[in-house]
């Protein structure tokens, strides 16, 4: 099922979510569907969004607005930007058009479309020549010494960037807990040093390590990180980085240490800090493929970037050098506040880098008034940890099924049958022959990305099948499926995605336009998913150079046996569903609502009582899951046992499972659940009890709620609701 923006109305939502959660079903993600999170953010760190609410944009001195048009999106917040221009701010705004929010600028900077990573290349070029290279900036040094991965040490591997240098492969740390992901930096006095903080830290047994002390774990001495091992270095070695713009190569000379493993290897070790001194092309007197100045047409200039932005160069250097002084009078309060204009376009998370490495080299993220603040979408539910246990059914049981919209609807819909391989495309791939139809097949495998169907078969077959053949564990179920899977008796629905096993059957819509404005790619979804007439005109490309999938011919049209709609507007999905159920509209129906740009959890209330036979989503799911319950004391009149396939999860100690990229199938290694593949749990369903819909289960008192790894013990309060509130059955 599939409904947008959770944080809109969170009852709404959580009514679909928890129906589909308890029957077993797939809440499908609208936040990455919809272009409206930032790809850059977990890139960089790790999370999806974390920003500021809008009162702290008084606090920022410096503002670059980009593809985001404040007076017009964001009315009822403007008044802070007006406010701190009258304290003393400058507000610039990068737009190609003179928009309403351009009309406020302090500095209007009228880009090319799309070519805001350009500038902001060009600008980290400026701030690592003439506030890192040039001379030294305490604050800036200190902060990239703490709160960035600058100090880190790469291995250089063939003239490449390589991987960081774990922990572990140096004697001095060869048996420490989770090596594997402790890092080193080269401290000023003692060497290659491990430092806290790293993830390895995070879920290791003795606690109180993982933060950003700059100290040695083991013995409590100061650190003092090298950012740069020029002047120390054992060599200048030429490291080769990739020029996209120009389908070229540069090699560019690097200052590296040499470390010897505890195998005795002799391996090249460079700073992240220094590679990006590469990468951006400040030479530092290093041989190479450096440019000359500021007015050589290389990657990344002022002077290149003018081919691409239409911004002179003479504009570049004046504002990269204001950006730069205010960073360091105001010690970081630069802010980025970036929105739709770039997020849904191509390569938006290029552009969001860009501009990140210019708060990063600015120590702007993290402090009040300074960092990116991105608004796209309204993502922030900020009481997810208590909601998340009511819209998934967690307070029954553990683990919901949850599905990436993107990879669903790519694989379902057909559309990776119309694209390419890389290599068509790409000039500068080392050997890269596949499609990422292949990549989305060994991601499922591998455990990195859920994907339903999960199996050829149906999950209660596959446990009742188990059980048979005298499973009578849940370990042994678990693993009599990854034997079957190793053998190939039972495969990955993906790995077939159009078997008629392995079509999704029914489709429930709610709260959004799933098949309007909602399908990227909408012609596909008339023709794969219902087979209805379609504008399709694209010709298949795939054939042939896919590895992983079967390609069948001809391609399947009209998977879905049932579309069912929630809607008070007769809009795309209601035209080409099943069954539309009339739904209340806002003014109708109570709700809860929150948004990033404040901290206050909205109440709605309804202003009139629902019209005709209409009804608020939670009252229509309660219904549709009490005639589910009569049903099943036919069809499922007894419990049934539900083998979920979940994919490995962050902010666990998954985060440790894997270290190299290797493929159990191809017996790079052996296939371990939750390790190598991913993790399979049975998981009880009794579809003849309605009660559970609308009772807060147990599940809940003895485990709490929780997200990014942190639990709250909520005994106390779910006991005293349970005194205040009716029971609706014991358990």
């Amino acid at each position: 099922g599939f409904s947008p923006i959770p944080a809109m109305s969170q009852i709404s939502y959580a009514a679909g979510s928890r129906f589909l959660s308890l029957l077993g079903g797939v809440p499908m993600s609208f936040y990455d569907w919809y272009c409206d999170l930032p790809n850059a953010s977990p890139e960089i760190w790790g999370e999806q969004t974390d920003v500021h609410e809008s009162a702290d944009w008084y606090n920022a001195r410096f503002i670059a607005v980009m593809g985001s048009n404040l007076n017009m999106t964001r009315t009822p917040d403007t008044h802070f930007i007006a406010e701190v221009r009258h304290a003393g701010a400058k507000l610039t705004v990068f737009s190609p058009d003179f928009s309403q929010v351009s009309k406020y600028a302090d500095w209007w900077i009228p880009i090319h479309p799309g070519q805001d990573g350009a500038f902001w290349m060009a600008v980290n070029h400026v701030l690592l020549k003439e506030y890192y290279a040039e001379r030294e900036v305490p604050y800036f040094q200190d902060y990239l010494k703490r709160y960035t991965d600058a100090p880190f040490l790469i291995e250089i591997r063939d003239g490449r960037p390589g991987r960081y240098l774990r922990a572990n492969r140096l004697s001095e740390y060869a048996e420490e807990e989770n090596g594997d992901f402790k890092l080193l930096i080269f401290d000023e006095t003692k060497g290659p040093r491990m430092p806290g903080g790293t993830l390895g830290f995070r879920w290791q047994k003795e606690k109180g390590k993982w933060n950003l002390k700059l100290e040695d774990p083991k013995t409590g001495e100061p650190l003092s990180p090298r950012l740069t091992l020029l002047g120390v270095e054992d060599e200048v070695v030429l490291v080769e980085f990739d020029d996209f713009a120009s389908d070229q190569k540069l090699r560019r000379g690097v200052p590296v240490k040499y470390v010897t493993t505890k195998e005795g290897e002799k391996v090249a070790v460079a700073t992240v800090f220094d590679l990006l001194m590469a990468q951006f092309g400040v030479g530092r007197g290093l041989p190479g493929d450096y440019p000359r100045d500021y007015g050589d047409d290389l990657p990344y200039t002022p002077a290149w970037q003018e081919k691409w932005t239409g911004i002179h160069r003479d504009t570049l250097l004046k504002y990269a050098r204001a950006w730069g002084e205010n960073g360091l009078k105001t010690k970081g309060k630069n802010l980025i506040i970036i929105g739709a204009g770039i997020n849904h376009w191509y390569h938006n998370n290029l552009m969001y880098r860009a501009g990140i490495v210019a708060l990063m080299l600015t120590g702007s993220v993290g402090v009040n008034g300074g960092g990116l603040a991105h608004y796209v979408g309204q993502e922030k539910l900020a009481n997810q940890a208590s909601w998340a246990s009511i819209a998934f059914a967690t307070d029954w049981g553990y683990p919901p099924r949850q599905q990436n919209t993107p990879s669903f609807h790519y694989v379902h819909s057909d559309q990776w049958r119309y694209e390419r391989g890389f290599a068509a495309y790409d000039k500068t791939a080392q050997g890269l022959s596949d499609h990422t139809i292949d990549h989305q097949v060994r991601a499922v495998r591998k455990g990195w990305l859920p994907f339903f169907p999960q199996f050829n078969k149906n999950p209660l077959q596959v446990v009742a099948e188990a059980e048979a053949k005298g499973a009578k564990t849940e370990a042994e179920v678990v693993q009599y499926v990854v034997e079957a899977l190793k053998r190939g008796e039972l495969k990955f629905a993906v790995e077939d995605p159009d078997a008629p096993e392995n079509w999704p059957r029914v489709w429930f819509i709610w709260r959004g336009n799933a098949i309007g404005t909602s399908a990227k790619g909408h012609e596909f979804f008339l023709k794969h998913y219902l087979g209805t007439h379609t504008s399709a005109v694209a010709e298949e490309q795939a054939e042939g150079q896919v590895k992983e999938v079967v390609y069948r011919k001809p391609a399947p049209e009209g998977k879905l046996d049932l579309v069912v709609d929630l809607n008070f507007r007769m809009d795309t999905s209601a035209l080409y569903s099943d069954i539309v159920l009339p739904a209340a509209t806002w003014y109708e129906k109570d709700d809860l609502n929150t948004t990033d740009l404040h901290t206050f959890i909205n109440p709605l209330q309804a202003a009139v009582p629902p019209a005709w036979e209409s009804k608020p989503d939670w009252e229509i799911f309660k219904a549709v899951a009490k005639k589910v319950s009569e049903l099943a004391r036919v069809h499922l009149p007894k419990p049934v046992k539900d083998l979920v396939m979940i994919p490995l999860q962050h902010d666990t100690p998954d985060e440790l499972a894997q270290t190299e990229d290797r493929d159990w199938k191809k017996g790079e290694v052996e296939a371990i659940p939750g390790k190598t593949m991913p993790k399979f749990r049975v998981v009880e369903r009794d579809y003849t009890n309605y009660e559970k819909f609308v009772t807060l289960g147990p599940v809940v008192e003895k485990v709490g709620v929780g997200m990014h790894g942190l639990t709250i013990p909520v005994e106390d309060f779910y006991r005293e609701l349970a005194e205040r509130q009716p029971r609706v059955f014991q358990y």
